[in-house]
């Protein structure tokens, strides 16, 4: 899975855009996905700090746990 297939799939099922960052920009209180030394990384943005940071070797790898994390919280979802 690449970062744009990411993106299509959270779009069609709902995810709220300011729950995630695939571009490696980091803001606050969201889910962010960026190359990494050697790698890919995911993790969450919260006042400037990276918790919960998870190294994966591919991109496949660390779009697959993003895409799992995002649907698994329902509070991620687009209020109506």
């Amino acid at each position: 899975m690449t970062r744009s297939r990411l993106v299509d799939l959270l779009e069609a099922e709902g995810v709220d855009a300011a729950a995630y960052r695939v571009d490696g920009t980091s803001e606050d209180e969201c889910l962010v996905l960026e190359v990494a030394p050697g790698g890919w990384a995911v993790y969450y943005a919260e006042r400037g700090l990276r918790t919960e940071e998870r190294q994966f070797d591919t991109e496949d790898e660390a779009c697959r746990f993003m895409l799992d994390r995002l649907l698994a919280d329902p509070g991620n979802r687009r209020r109506a």
